[in-house]
Formats: structure tokens, C-alpha cells, sequence
């Protein structure tokens, strides 16, 4: 429960009310004069403003400054009521800007110069030195304080900052994985669909083999939105996340790909070796984005897909003989795939070409730093 600062302030001010009306006797064995209802009622009426000291800081110090100045003037002991102020220019100082809140502690020290010279004090340099001293330090606070509070709000402005960037970015990165999920399957839905249509009379073998492969490739896609979904509900409900796709699993997307009517190719070189989870999701997606392309902007052209792991990178290729015009009609289409291929490459710190051959066709290449030694980002233009 968070209390509300003007009950904070209302008890900070009957506290020192207290201090000082427990101070009040305290006059009489200093040599001073005892303080009566007069007084008291004084006293009382230097530290009530103190109630709204966050809401007037300046306006407060004034009549705190004031309301003591009376008390000094009637003859009583100062140092009954001075913690009202001491407290009014640590306030100023800690709200207000040097500009305002050094004149409030001017103020402060004049007060207290004037009372010594009120009561014809002989200890001047003591007097002099605490109407510099008590100032100078509250004030000194004060101006910590108002620092450190800038500084936390600042600090709590970036950090809202970073965590809008961080929820853009997660937003992305889901919108991405959606894309090449839903895209990728569907594009094999579709084409099988079409197939199963149109032999659907004639061959009903080659029908029932593309309606198996429509019933497998919704399954798939189904059990990757499943596993996205629990990944995104693991932060708040401590979910264990399933396994993401990976390099293992290109077998797969080559048999699926195959079945959709694209002859696929897949050759792997070097040694096989377990890499981060997300560059392996990377270079999977890649592949995937790359393999869908295929199936709906180059009809009957053939792909193949090479993997090669190297000591430091691996590098992955898929090369189709089509017509070499994807990256126009994916712009025209509106989509995305290009642009996620790129955004994946540069978050791992690797590199992408994509582009029409000039033998005929379109390739995608992708590099991926596998150690701490992360390769430079960018990406150009095969011709």
C-alpha cells in the first residue's frame, strides 16, 4: 500500500511540532525566556505550513520564515523552533532549482544572524557559523536529493523505454515465426490440394497420397503454433517450452517440400555438431522461407539445399532452376519473407545474399558464426 505523500508530510510535521513543543521547557535552563501560550501557540503555527511542503515548497519556506521571525521577535529562544525551517530549505533545495532554492537559504541564515543580534549575543563567530553551516548543508542534501530523484526517473524512463524496444522486438520475432510457419505449410496445403483436386477421379492413389500429406503437414504446423504458444506462455506460467526446429529436422522439410511437387535436393557437408538453438532455428527458417518461395513463385522448377558446417560457421544454400524472379513478386505480394531472412541473419550476426542467377533461378546463401567470434553483418546481391 503506498501512502500518499501529503499524509507523509502531515506526520513529518506533527513530529517536529512535538520536537519542539517537548523543547519549549528547555528554554528556561538555557537562560532564555520561558515560553508561554503565546509561544506555543507560535510554535504551532511555524511548522503547521510544513504540512503542504511538497505542494508549495517556496510558498512554505516563506511562511515558516515568517511565522518563526514573529516568534524571534517576541523574545523567545530560537533554537525551539527551528527545525521547521531547516526543513522548509531542504525542501526547496530538493524540488526547486539552485536559482530559487539558494535565496531560500539566504533566507534562513539572515533569520538566524538576526536572532543572535536580537538577543546581544557576545559568541558572533558562533552565531556566523552556524547561520553559513546549517544552511549550507541542508541545502547541500537537498540538491543530492533532487539529483538522485532526476537520476531514478531517468533511470525508470529507460528502462520503460528498453522494455517497450524489448516487446517491439518479441513482436517481430513472433510476427516472423508466424509468417514462415503458416506460409511454408500452407503453401504445401495449397499445392496439394490442388493435386488431390485434379487427380481426384482419375488416380485415386495419388489423390489419397496428397490428401496423407495435407493431413501431415497441418499436424506440423498445428504442433509448431502449439510450441510457439507455449514458449510465449512459459514466462508467466514457468511452462517448459518444447524443442525448436532445427537443422536435424531438414530431412523433413525436404520430404514435405518434395511431396508439395518440388524435386529437393539436400547434401551436407562436414561434421555434423550440435550449434546455439537460435542459430539452428535461424538457419532452419532460412531454409524454410527459402523452399517456400519456391513452391509459389517457381512451379516446376527443382531446389537444392546444401549444409555445410565449417570450424566457425556454417553456411547454408538453396539454389532453385526457376524463373529467377521471386524477389519481385514477393515485394508485389506484400510479404515479408525477404526482409525476415535479412533481420534473422543480422540478429545473429551473420550474412545473406539472395538474388537471381545469371545462369537462370534464384539463390539464397546464408552464413552463421557458430563462436564468440561473430562475423560482420550485411547482406548484398547475388548476380
Amino acid at each position: 500500500m503506498r501512502i500518499r505523500p501529503l499524509a507523509v508530510d502531515t506526520l513529518i510535521a506533527a513530529a517536529l511540532t512535538s520536537v519542539a513543543l517537548l523543547l519549549g521547557p528547555e528554554a528556561t535552563r538555557q537562560g532564555q525566556n520561558p515560553l508561554d501560550a503565546t509561544a506555543y501557540a507560535l510554535v504551532v503555527l511555524v511548522h503547521l505550513p510544513l504540512v503542504l511542503r511538497s505542494l508549495a515548497p517556496v510558498v512554505v519556506c516563506c511562511l515558516v520564515h515568517a511565522a518563526w521571525l514573529v516568534y524571534i521577535t517576541a523574545g523567545y529562544w530560537p533554537v525551539v523552533c527551528s527545525f521547521g525551517p531547516m526543513l522548509a530549505v531542504y525542501t526547496v533545495a530538493s524540488l526547486r532549482p539552485v536559482r530559487v532554492s539558494v535565496p531560500c537559504a539566504g533566507l534562513m541564515g539572515g533569520v538566524w544572524i538576526y536572532a543572535g543580534a536580537l538577543s546581544h549575543t557576545v559568541g558572533w563567530p558562533s552565531v556566523v557559523g552556524q547561520a553559513v553551516v546549517y544552511p549550507a548543508v541542508l541545502w547541500r542534501f537537498g540538491v543530492v536529493a533532487r539529483r538522485s530523484a532526476k537520476l531514478t526517473r531517468q533511470l525508470r524512463r529507460e528502462q520503460a523505454e528498453r522494455a517497450r524496444r524489448e516487446v517491439a522486438e518479441e513482436r517481430g520475432r513472433i510476427a516472423r515465426e508466424l509468417h514462415d510457419v503458416v506460409a511454408h505449410h500452407m503453401s504445401v496445403i495449397s499445392v496439394q490440394t490442388g493435386l488431390a483436386r485434379f487427380v481426384f477421379d482419375t488416380d485415386r492413389p495419388t489423390a489419397r497420397a496428397a490428401l496423407d500429406t495435407i493431413d501431415a503437414t497441418g499436424k506440423e504446423a498445428l504442433e509448431e503454433l502449439r510450441r510457439m504458444l507455449t514458449v510465449l506462455r512459459a514466462a508467466d506460467d514457468d511452462v517448459p517450452a518444447g524443442p525448436m526446429p532445427g537443422l536435424a529436422r531438414l530431412d523433413e522439410m525436404a520430404e514435405r517440400v518434395r511431396a508439395g511437387g518440388v524435386p529437393v535436393a539436400l547434401t551436407i557437408e562436414g561434421t555434423p555438431r550440435p550449434l546455439a538453438p537460435g542459430v539452428e532455428l535461424c538457419a532452419y527458417r532460412v531454409v524454410q522461407e527459402a523452399l517456400t518461395n519456391v513452391l509459389k513463385h517457381a512451379p516446376g522448377a527443382s531446389a537444392q539445399v546444401r549444409l555445410r558446417y565449417e570450424p566457425h560457421q556454417v553456411i547454408v544454400s538453396v539454389i532453385d532452376d526457376g524463373e529467377g524472379v521471386i524477389p519481385d513478386r514477393v515485394r508485389t505480394d506484400g510479404g515479408h519473407g525477404l526482409i525476415g531472412m535479412r533481420e534473422r541473419a543480422k540478429l545473429y550476426g551473420g550474412r545473406i545474399s539472395t538474388g537471381p542467377r545469371d545462369q537462370g533461378g534464384f539463390a539464397v546463401r546464408l552464413t552463421l558464426p557458430t563462436s564468440a567470434r561473430a562475423a560482420a553483418q550485411g547482406d548484398d546481391t547475388i548476380t
